[in-house]
């Protein structure tokens, strides 16, 4: 709990030192892909930057922040940092409802620091002005609206950096994060995804393709297209949570109910382990639907038995964390 509490202070003041040093960064010894998103900054806080990205490419919210925190510890004119964290304030992009008040409070300071810390390139600039356009004028602009706006920014900036593959990646999530949900022809979908697959041979070790693709491709009509990713995302990001559930999206609209079943398995007790009870709880679901499909009753019962104390440690108030925030729990 008394984590749980200074998390939650970092997040609101999270351009403080004290935060800085009292939540170093721990992640980089771990599996979560490889990422290199190219900046100005030190080369002590490009490490700890490149790991955050990585971080951020796989919803690990709150650890990714800690990342960015870490960066600006190393190098307290690494603006782009500040990107980092407004992105990842937003938390995850294809979550249904609104965003609550805090992240949108948090997202904006972040961006306005980003703007005034030094961001030494204007790529860097574009990146954190991009950012902005999810959090501007939000008392008044719609969510809707915003999003439009930050993918028209991202194609953009993507436009202007064609040898960036980070920029191309981002402008793919923006896209389908923009998609109308009332076009059944999936045209932003399908753009998306054909940036993401051409990546995808290119790096094909990034945790961000392989989770991307799967989201773009999440409707049944299209979700055939993303197998190979699904099969590829939990050998390239082991030690995030989600990189372990998210094939299931995959696995459950195609029928590949054993292997819904042990990646869910898998991402369950990652999320346990993290304390990601959201995520656990969204895993579980799905773990209990595959079982149901494959006539494990018994299976799925011993998991709906456990829910009670799955539950016991669910705090709704936790709105960054892993991918799984409140709603899905």
């Amino acid at each position: 709990m008394a984590r749980n509490k200074l998390i939650g202070v970092c997040l609101l003041i999270f351009a403080s030192k004290v935060c800085i040093a009292q939540e170093h960064n721990h992640e980089s010894s771990k599996k979560l892909g490889q990422v290199h998103f190219a900046t100005s900054c030190n080369a002590a806080a490009q490490k700890e930057l490149d790991t955050a990205v990585a971080l951020l490419h796989s919803f690990q919210f709150s650890k990714a922040i800690r990342g960015f925190n870490a960066s600006l510890n190393n190098d307290s004119t690494c603006g782009i940092a500040y990107w980092g964290i407004a992105l990842s304030q937003w938390s995850n992009p294809f979550a249904s409802g609104m965003k609550e008040k805090s992240q949108l409070q948090a997202g904006r300071a972040a961006v306005e620091l980003g703007k005034t810390a030094g961001a030494k390139t204007q790529r860097e600039r574009e990146y954190i002005n991009a950012a902005g356009a999810l959090y501007n004028d939000f008392e008044t602009t719609p969510q809707t609206a915003r999003l439009i706006a930050y993918r028209d920014a991202m194609r953009k900036l993507a436009a202007n950096y064609p040898t960036d593959p980070e920029a191309q990646i981002f402008y793919a999530l923006a896209i389908s994060a923009a998609e109308d949900l009332s076009d059944k022809t999936y045209a932003g979908r399908l753009e998306a995804g054909a940036i993401l697959e051409k990546l995808f041979k290119e790096e094909p070790n990034h945790p961000g393709l392989a989770h991307y693709i799967i989201h773009t491709y999440d409707v049944p009509p299209l979700a055939g297209r993303a197998l190979d990713a699904a099969h590829r995302y939990s050998e390239i990001a082991p030690d995030a949570p989600h990189a372990l559930h998210m094939p299931s999206h995959t696995f459950t609209r195609t029928g590949h109910w054993q292997d819904s079943i042990n990646t869910n398995i898998a991402a369950a007790a990652a999320a346990k382990r993290e304390g990601q009870t959201a995520e656990e709880l969204h895993a579980s679901d799905y773990e209990i639907y595959a079982y149901l499909q494959t006539g494990q009753d018994n299976a799925a019962r011993r998991i709906k038995d456990s829910v009670p104390e799955i539950e016991s440690r669910f705090d709704p108030k936790v709105v960054i964390g892993g991918a799984g925030g409140p709603p899905v729990g």
